[in-house]
Parts: structure tokens; sequence; C-alpha cells
């Protein structure tokens, strides 16, 4: 840390230590498609695996503002690790909301000593990413519970310290009567299933398919038995959205950064038209988009700290939206800028500025919780709102 040992670090000087290593490494990890060590590593050290943790607890007592700055800032260096920094953070919020006394006592502090990376199943085979559902049942064995979980994907489950886990409250229960269940990596055991993880983008979250068994205390679960929709709407959904919008948000407006250095540089300088209209308009267009996805996240993170009632239609119509409208726009803004540099700068792996790698990054965020589900769900929504309220 920069600060001195009677003056804590500010997150401002945390983020900005992290973010060199993440962009060093970027393009190896893309190159490799391997989990991002080095990276994880230095977000240890940072303190910010415990951003939203309580101070009283060691951690940083951080906000859902502090998680969207940070997410955007990591984001522009490296938009894989922002992901799996901003989903970690996304479990944290879970426990720190919902959690029992013990569980938060054991687990908080190790969190905010950069010891306990935390990744997200609740993906399942047979339902896909359907997030209100379960298959797989809590199975009482003695005065514990029996966890057998086989994940089609789990981001950064091969190297995570602990997992939240959705499950079937039990064996007789619905599929719709989830619990959210803590389980520690030294509980189970944990096989990664067979198969390489080769994808277009997002190369370093190494989202690989896992099974998990195990037994875990009942004090591990995460809120009420079978009520994990409660958890869902008011904290999980609210920062997973959060997270995910602000590092795509990072992301394209680190590619934008990165084009007007270029155009500024002397060495590149006389290769782009300043006066040229349509450069004016490219990044007119960029830098709108850029704000319109800011002022959204912006309203969103409103919304999830003031708003009554987390399940009024406005608000989830918003919240819906916000993931929806940064997976579209931020992809659009850095394809208009492969657009203006062109295929030497734009297109070309090789290039100096990393538009090529940002974009099939970004490719993956409407399918990260598809769009066309939010959508689905928005068009029903919006029938409910007659007066089509805005948010100010």
């Amino acid at each position: 840390m920069t600060a001195t040992a009677t003056e804590p670090a500010t997150l401002a000087e945390r983020t900005a230590e992290v973010v060199p290593v993440l962009r060093e490494h970027a393009r190896a990890i893309d190159e490799t498609a391997e989990f991002p060590a080095e990276q994880l590593a230095a977000l240890r050290r940072s303190g910010l695996m415990g951003l939203l943790v309580p101070r009283e607890f060691g951690g940083l007592g951080g906000g859902l503002t502090d998680l969207a700055r940070t997410s955007v800032e990591l984001g522009g260096a490296c938009v894989s690790t922002a992901m799996i920094w901003a989903m970690h953070c996304q479990q944290v919020a879970a426990i720190v909301a919902h959690g029992g006394r013990e569980q938060r006592e054991d687990l908080l502090p190790r969190i905010a000593a950069g010891e306990v990376y935390l990744a997200s199943v609740t993906s399942e085979r047979g339902k896909g990413g359907h997030l209100l559902t379960a298959e797989a049942p809590l199975t009482p064995s003695g005065p514990r519970l029996a966890i057998h979980r086989d994940a089609p994907i789990v981001t950064g489950g091969a190297v995570a310290d602990g997992f939240l886990v959705t499950m079937r409250k039990g064996p007789d229960a619905g599929y719709d009567d989830v619990s959210l269940v803590y389980a520690d990596r030294a509980e189970l055991e944990v096989t990664v299933g067979r198969g390489s993880w080769n994808p277009m983008g997002m190369r370093g979250t190494h989202s690989v398919p896992l099974t998990l068994t195990g037994e875990v205390d009942p004090r591990n679960v995460v809120g009420r038995p079978g009520e994990f929709r409660e958890v869902a709407i008011r904290t999980f959904v609210p920062a997973g959205h959060i997270g995910w919008a602000a590092c795509w948000l990072g992301g394209a407006r680190g590619a934008l950064a990165a084009v007007l250095e270029m155009i500024r540089a002397p060495r590149t300088r006389g290769q782009f038209d300043p006066a040229s209209e349509l450069l004016r308009r490219r990044l007119a267009t960029a830098r709108l988009d850029l704000d319109a996805m800011s002022a959204l996240l912006g309203q969103v993170i409103r919304d999830a700290e003031t708003a009554s009632d987390p399940e009024a239609v406005p608000v989830q119509l918003r919240l819906n939206g916000l993931k929806v409208f940064a997976a579209e726009r931020a992809l659009a803004v850095v394809d208009g800028l492969i657009e203006l540099t062109g295929l030497r700068h734009g297109y070309m792996r090789g290039s100096s500025i990393p538009l090529e790698r940002v974009f099939r990054d970004l490719r993956a965020s409407s399918l990260n919780y598809a769009n066309d589900r939010l959508l689905d769900a928005n068009g029903a929504l919006a029938l409910f709102d007659r007066d089509v309220t805005l948010g100010w």
C-alpha cells in the first residue's frame, strides 16, 4: 500500500496499485485461457476482496457505488479479471446481508484478509442458468447437510476457496423451494469436469464444469432455508447486475480512452484527422453511450439502496434493463471504435490497443444470463406500469 502505517490506503489507492497488474497480464490470460492467478494474488493483497465486508469484520465497509466504480476501473484493465472480482463481491454481499451471526463472524474476516475467494454455483445440468430453481437437494446426513451438485459452468471454480451454491431445500421440496448454502472448499470433494475452456472471449474467467460433493453445517445456509428468492431479489441480483454492467462499462471506457490517446499520440497522430466529421461523430456516439450506461447504472444503484419495495415494477424494469443495455451498448462502443481505427489498429490481435480482445470479451455479455430472457420478462412487466414510471 502507498499510504503510511498510520494512514490506511484509500480505495482509489488500492485500485491504482492493482490496475497495472491486471493490464500487464491481460493479454497472456486471453491467449492461454488460464485463470488470472497473478491478478487474483494482487487483489488479495490489496484488500479489495473485502470491499463489501463491514469494517467491524476487518473489511473496507464499501457499498454498491464503490463496487461499481472499482469494477469500472478494473474492467478498463482486464474485463475477465474484473468479472471474477465483481462476482466474488456479489457473493460477499449476500453473506453480509443475509448470513447468520456465526457465519458472518467466521467467514467475513477471512474474506477481508484476502484468504477466501468465493465462486457462485447457480447453473445446473437440466435447468441451465435459471436462477430461482434448483434440482439437486440438500440431504440430511446426521446433524449435517449433504451436498452433491453437478454444475456445467462455474467461473473460477477450479481455484475458489469457497462456494455459494443454490440447492433445493430438501428431497421433498419443490424445484422453486431453493436454499443458498456456503460450502468451504475444505469441506468438499471438488472435481473439475472433462473438456477444455476455449471460448471466444472472457477467456480468463476460466469457467469450468464442476462436481461438488460434501457435507456442511445447517448454519451455512444463507438466509432462511428455502427462501433464496428473497436473497436474490434484495441482494444477489442487484449486486450482480450492477457489478457486471460496471465491468462492461469499464471495458468500453478503457477502449475509448486508448483510442483517444492514440489519436493524440505523436507517432500515430498523422493517421487520423481530428477535423473529420465522421471521426467526431463516432467519438461523440461512443461517449454518449458511455454516459447513458453510467447514468442508468447510477439510477439502479439508487434504487437498490433506497427503494422501499425492491420488487416494484419500475425498479425491476430498470434493474433488468441495466444488464441488457450495458451488454448491448458496451459492445456497440467497441465495435464502433474498431470501425474508426480500422484493420491495423482495431482488428488485429497484435495491435498496441486491445480493441479486438475487448470486443470478444464484451460479446459474451449478452449471453451472461441471456438478454432475451430479461427482455421477455421486461416486456411482461411493462404492461403493468401503465404510467411508464421513470427514475429521477
